[in-house]
């Protein structure tokens, strides 16, 4: 049977870690150029997107580490019981760690482009300097992977424990095999 507990503190670590990426969107880095004497250079706002990002993306780690040491991550441990809950088992197994890779490598990349600031000047009568910042949507596809990845990691919990629940039935043939003598 399924642990409640461990489904809340799955959900609540995901629930955190989607209100993270979603703040990391809000908060994105912005630029202005700034002229100098001689010369203009770009000024970022505050950095705190790159620790949001940083943040939902260690709370969606603890939630996939938690369900997958609860599962034994489907390879150590007896085997699942034959049925419609264990393909589903397995699907939602590959499921869970596709998006969950996704949601990752958008958090992360996120979170490294959002910390990349230019360190340029330009002279007056050249052109501006280039003031690059993250584009949007980036920490939103990665809050939008967070949920999916939240939905399908709990619905694999559940039906790995109704297929783990079973007893694998033994098959007893008749004719067994005594000791030499």
């Amino acid at each position: 049977m399924a642990s409640t507990l461990l489904l809340v503190v799955v959900f609540v670590f995901d629930l955190v870690a989607f209100a993270l990426a979603v703040a990391a969107e809000q908060r994105r880095a912005s630029a202005r150029i700034a002229q100098d004497t001689n010369s203009r250079y770009c000024v970022y706002e505050s950095d705190i997107a790159t620790g949001l990002g940083v943040g939902a993306l260690l709370f969606l780690l603890l939630s996939q580490f938690l369900v997958m040491f609860a599962t034994r991550c489907m390879c150590c441990g007896r085997a699942l019981s034959p049925g419609r809950s264990r393909a589903l088992a397995v699907f939602l197994f590959i499921t869970c760690w596709v998006t969950f890779i996704i949601a990752e490598a958008c958090l992360l990349a996120g979170s490294v482009r959002n910390a990349y600031h230019t360190k340029y000047r330009s002279v007056l009568s050249a052109n501006p300097p280039s003031c690059e910042t993250l584009r949007k949507g980036v920490f939103g596809a990665g809050a939008a992977f967070v949920v999916f990845t939240g939905i399908v990691s709990e619905f694999y919990y559940v039906f790995y424990s109704k297929s783990d629940d079973g007893v694998i039935p033994t098959r007893d043939n008749g004719i067994r095999m005594g000791a030499f003598n």
